[in-house]
């Protein structure tokens, strides 16, 4: 019975891990220290973004158009991974536009 309880709870930490809360844990971990220069994000960065992507001024990483956040400058969307690179962004937005 106990082994049953075990699989159980396995199962759902899984399972938060995929699309519960751990989803929107698992890449914040680069929120907590500043990016370095050609930081990397994962294997989406190899290449093009998607056609349905922006990329984060402050990081470089992709966002979908319907994740992430925005904020309009000059006239422009842009388009950042976490509300840490929005703030850098608003702290000095013309070290980040170009």
């Amino acid at each position: 019975m106990m082994i049953l309880w075990v699989l159980l709870l396995a199962g759902l930490f899984l399972v938060m891990m995929r699309v519960g809360c751990g989803a929107h844990m698992a890449h914040a971990g680069h929120q907590d220290a500043p990016h370095p220069a050609g930081h990397i994000h994962g294997p989406t960065d190899h290449g093009a973004p998607p056609a349905e992507s922006a990329v984060d001024p402050v990081c470089g990483m992709p966002v979908a158009v319907d994740q992430g956040y925005a904020e309009v400058y000059q006239g422009r969307l842009l388009r950042f991974c976490s509300r840490r690179c929005l703030d850098t962004f608003d702290a000095a937005p013309q070290r980040y536009a170009a």
